[in-house]
């Protein structure tokens, strides 16, 4: 087995624990890879490891961080190599061990004693192109101005599904249900479920509310704000500036995420990151 390890880079026992996986996996007997971003922040790595993360041919990633960690990792990689979150971040909902079952994971990992969990993805097209990068968490069109609302309309498979002035509009997987999607007012969607969550972000009318479609559907954005332009997020990780002339449609991607999980439990796990998150 080859492995790719990825650190947080701005907490030092991440980066430590960092090089400890890699030195275990390396005197294991495994082909192990550092991203050159890991190596700046902590410069202990043999530099023939360092591999870009969208030049990683491994059948694991070990990533030591948080949920910011993951998906950076995921925008970069080119492949749906499958990871193992450890914490080191604040819930770490996507994560799957603490720092002090490490190890014990490691080994289990060697030993086959795991499952995949595959989780949807969202593609993004602007005036019909896909350019930017496939969301796991949530797609979100924001005003491009604090304080100013955006006016627009969305359609779900080619039907009206409602015109709202907001603060924007978020589009969610049911990985980003937890997220973003949920401050807005949206359900948590329980990650065995094939949806996406449609929430509006501080509407005006008290009639928009969030919805939960099919992951089959087509959600196609029209923008009705015509004098500024509006703001194109994915996952926290990628921002871009659109004109608000652009057709936007998001729909599943034909890629998934996949995540190393010892425990096939979703409610225990979640139901206690989110009583502590809010």
């Amino acid at each position: 087995m080859k492995f790719g390890v990825v650190a947080r880079r701005d907490k030092e026992e991440a980066l430590k624990l960092a090089y400890r996986v890699y030195d275990f996996l390396k005197v294991s007997g495994y082909e192990v890879f550092v991203d050159p971003e890991t190596y700046e922040h902590f410069p202990h790595f043999s530099k023939e490891d360092l591999v870009p993360l969208n030049e990683m041919e491994v059948d694991f990633i070990i990533v030591i961080g948080g949920d910011g960690t993951i998906l950076r990792v995921e925008h970069k990689t080119k492949k749906d190599i499958p990871i193992l979150g450890i914490n080191m971040g604040t819930l770490g909902f996507l994560t799957e061990v603490e720092p002090n079952e490490t190890f014990f994971a490691l080994n289990k990992l060697m030993e086959g004693d795991f499952y995949i969990d595959e989780r949807i993805k969202l593609r993004t097209f602007i005036d019909g192109k896909n350019n930017v990068p496939d969301a796991l968490n949530e797609v979100a069109i924001l005003t491009g101005i604090p304080g100013k609302i955006v006016h627009l309309k969305y359609y779900v498979d080619n039907g009206l599904a409602d015109e709202v002035r907001s603060d924007g509009l978020i589009i969610s997987t049911p990985t980003g249900s937890t997220g973003y999607a949920m401050s807005a007012g949206g359900p948590y969607l329980d990650p065995r479920i094939d949806g996406i969550v449609i929430a509006p972000l501080a509407p005006i009318a008290l009639s928009s509310r969030p919805m939960v479609v099919p992951a089959t559907s087509t959600i196609d954005i029209r923008i009705l704000t015509t004098t500024r332009n509006i703001i194109l997020a994915i996952d926290g990780q990628f921002y871009t500036y659109l004109s608000p002339e652009v057709e936007i449609s998001v729909r599943k991607s034909p890629r998934k995420t996949k995540f190393v999980r010892f425990s096939r439990e979703v409610y225990p796990k979640y139901t206690l990151k989110i009583k502590k998150k809010f």
